[in-house]
């Protein structure tokens, strides 16, 4: 490149003055001595620098000959072992080397020193411009500077090659830790980085451990927010938390603390306190001299959004098949709801596709009264231009429903190595009103690797369940009450989309609004595959609404899940009504006699549990429902002793 086309390519002035030095650094490998090179600095830095804009042509030969002189000091050569060949300084009588043509000491002599650059810059450049070849001679050499090992750490683990970045650096942290400083953290970064792509979690979590014991206190601020990102990463929120103390204790003015802690608050879906902590570091580093850096942009618009700033902020890492899925989820904003028709379900329902379970089959399960019957039964239909477009959905789109009552699918990963599916939402923007479509692409998000990333849930899956949840209100809207039985598959794409709006309520600790989405899916669906009635039986329990428990109870008599079988017996227990109570603990026993033993004792052994998925047996059942609510049944003056005494 030549110097005219780096000015045309790129103004910035950093970026023009390190291809400057980079193609300097070229013309002195090619150049046979120092003469040669500095007669091309002479020539090419004006041009590069502007130099002629206010300068007389003496003054920038000068400046261009001095800053020539700089970089070819500077410059490892590779004939020398990968190090500089400084130029002497000339006699006072010899001519200057700048080329001005006067004496060393009539010229630049009389300026002082000569201008250095650092070697190191140097190296910083070169790191992504040499070859593999040149790079293994210049370590080889020991002559790369060890603070620059992250860097080229980097640009392996760019190429593929973690196990090169992993034997560069493992050495940095086999000595004395105690003598490392903040220089080391990039490489403690990168190294965790090859670790991860390695899968060496093992070798990872004990070099973390050891520097958050041993080392500096700016490392172990680096380990320890090291330790709470991965922490945040595999879904432990509550042991993330417990561990950010040490980072905040250790680096309480570190850009890294303030990045975690945003994370982590973002991550529990505490946006508000998010903004609020995000407000606060911005002012804290700033006076700590950090402004101008990107930890401050960063901040800028956590103050904002909190989890549009994460997104920014792993941009550069993320899928970018999930960056294109969020630029269309963004377009959803802008795109009218379109209800869905509602038809008479069929009755029959339709056969069943192969090896599709029912957790609980209607004949067991009565319809209650006041929920909708066979007559009220309704299928969702979209209109006409939608199903033409779910057609062609799904000759492109590589992943089937999910099986049974699952909410993910087999082989949902071959979805995110194809395009045309993310093509056709582009093209089509009205898409986005497909529950059918909706659904896949939410099925096909729970397997993505980054689903663990809190973005994911908040800019990705709740756009789109909130979206599916408001089409089906449009589509019941305008109609009597009507329930969507599971058993009619056209209504599967909505009631697995309820289902995933309550996980995503119960993730983000919001209970109340869970246990609405429950009952409306028990309104729509009454027979209740999915034995959602537990978590709503338990919700009600856990909030003293005993007779909304007793009344769930009542819909469904004779239930063989343990959290309907004994909440009525708790509910009524609270209610006073101890005749009932025992009578229903009596036909509790008579159906899982295995719960009071769970329940009644502090210790007990935890049964074999099937893996399966298949439904749990007895004892499997007592024990999942001593870890769901025996903290409740506790909690109740008498309670346990009274359960003991009549099963005794």
């Amino acid at each position: 490149m030549s110097p005219s086309d780096i000015r045309e390519s790129d103004t910035s002035e950093s970026a023009r003055m390190e291809q400057l030095i980079l193609d300097a650094v070229h013309a002195a490998y090619r150049s046979a001595d120092p003469e040669s090179f500095l007669s091309w600095a002479r020539q090419a830095i004006p041009l590069v620098l502007d130099l002629d804009e206010g300068l007389h042509i003496d003054e920038q030969r000068r400046l261009a000959g001095l800053l020539g002189i700089a970089i070819w000091n500077a410059t490892p050569f590779p004939d020398n072992g990968w190090r500089p060949k400084p130029l002497p300084e000339p006699a006072a009588d010899a001519p200057c080397l700048c080329g001005s043509g006067d004496s060393f000491a009539d010229c630049c002599g009389a300026a002082g020193e000569l201008p250095e650059i650092p070697t190191e810059l140097i190296w910083e450049l070169l790191l992504f411009d040499l070859s593999e070849a040149q790079l293994q001679q210049a370590l080889a050499n020991e002559a790369i500077p060890t603070e620059l090992y992250a860097q080229l750490a980097e640009r392996w683990i760019d190429d593929g090659h973690p196990r090169r970045a992993v034997s560069l650096l493992e050495p940095l942290f086999m000595s004395d830790l105690s003598l490392l400083d903040a220089v080391y953290e990039p490489a403690l970064d990168r190294l965790c980085d090859a670790y991860d792509l390695l899968e060496h979690n093992k070798k990872r979590d004990a070099l973390l451990h050891r520097i958050a014991e041993q080392a500096s206190r700016p490392l172990k601020a680096a380990a320890w927010q090291r330790i709470t990102t991965n922490l945040i990463d595999e879904g432990d929120l509550d042991q993330a938390a417990a561990t950010f103390v040490h980072a905040q204790r250790h680096g309480p003015d570190s850009p890294g603390t303030a990045l975690v802690e945003i994370t982590l608050l973002a991550s529990r879906h505490q946006d508000d306190h998010a903004r609020a902590r995000a407000l606060f570091w911005r002012h804290r580093l700033i006076r700590a001299g950090h402004s101008g850096e990107p930890i401050i942009g960063f901040l800028d618009q956590a103050v904002q959004d909190p989890q549009g700033a994460l997104l920014n902020t792993h941009s550069a890492v993320l899928d970018p098949k999930l960056l294109e899925l969020h630029a269309w989820v963004t377009t959803l904003e802008s795109q009218p709801i379109q209800p869905h028709g509602l038809v008479s379900a069929d009755d029959p329902p339709p056969a069943a596709p192969p090896g599709q379970l029912r957790l609980f089959p209607e004949q067991l399960l009565p319809m209650p009264d006041g929920l909708p019957r066979s007559s009220e039964r309704a299928a969702l239909r979209p209109t006409v231009a939608l199903a033409r477009l779910e057609r062609l959905w799904h000759q492109i789109f590589p992943v089937p429903k999910p099986h049974a009552l699952r909410l993910t699918a087999v082989g949902a990963e071959q979805a995110w190595q194809a395009t045309d599916w993310l093509e056709l939402l582009h093209q089509h923007p009205e898409t986005g009103n497909s529950l059918d479509i909706l659904d896949d692409i939410a099925t096909i998000l729970y397997d993505h690797p980054e689903s663990s990333l809190p973005w994911v849930s908040n800019k990705l899956m709740r756009p789109l369940l909130e979206r599916a949840e408001a089409i089906v209100d449009a589509s019941l809207a305008t109609a009597a009450p009507r329930g969507l039985p599971w058993s009619d598959v056209r209504n599967r794409p909505a009631l697995r989309m309820l289902l995933r709006r309550w996980l995503q309520h119960i993730e983000e600790a919001e209970q109340t609004a869970g246990a609405l989405v429950l009952e409306r899916l028990l309104r729509l669906n009454p027979t209740d595959h999915h034995g959602i009635r537990a978590e709503l039986m338990n919700h009600y329990l856990r909030q003293d609404q005993d007779e909304d428990a007793l009344a769930l109870a009542q819909q469904f008599p004779g239930d063989a899940i343990a959290d309907l079988a004994y909440g009525e017996v708790l509910a009524l227990f609270r209610l006073g009504e101890s005749e009932r109570a025992a009578q229903a603990l009596r036909s509790a026993v008579g159906r899982l006699p295995s719960v009071p033993g769970y329940l009644t004792r502090k210790r007990v052994k935890r049964p074999a549990l099937a893996t399966d998925g298949s439904a749990p047996d007895g004892d499997g059942q007592a024990w999942l429902y001593r870890e769901a609510m025996r903290d409740v049944w506790a909690a109740e003056p008498g309670l346990l002793a009274w359960m003991k005494r009549h099963t005794a």
